[in-house]
């Protein structure tokens, strides 16, 4: 989950950042076409359930190593 989430917030932050440069990703060019309320609505939705998925993703990530590490030394 770690890696989805990092990868939704590059995505929502490269459709955030790259119109300022006059360029867009090509598969999510029709977000755009939806309308601007919408359009930054989806942007920004992207950047924080990646955030969501990326920390989610690492607390289970520590629980499972400290889960192995308690049976390994008993």
């Amino acid at each position: 989950m770690k890696k989805i989430g990092i990868y939704a917030i590059l995505i929502g932050l490269a459709l955030i950042i790259l119109p300022y440069f006059g360029l867009t990703l090509r598969l999510f060019g029709m977000i755009d076409e939806l309308g601007e309320t919408p359009a930054w609505a989806i942007k920004i939705g992207l950047v924080v359930i990646g955030a969501v998925l990326f920390f989610v993703g690492s607390s289970k990530e520590t629980e499972e190593i400290a889960k192995q590490n308690t049976e390994s030394k008993a």
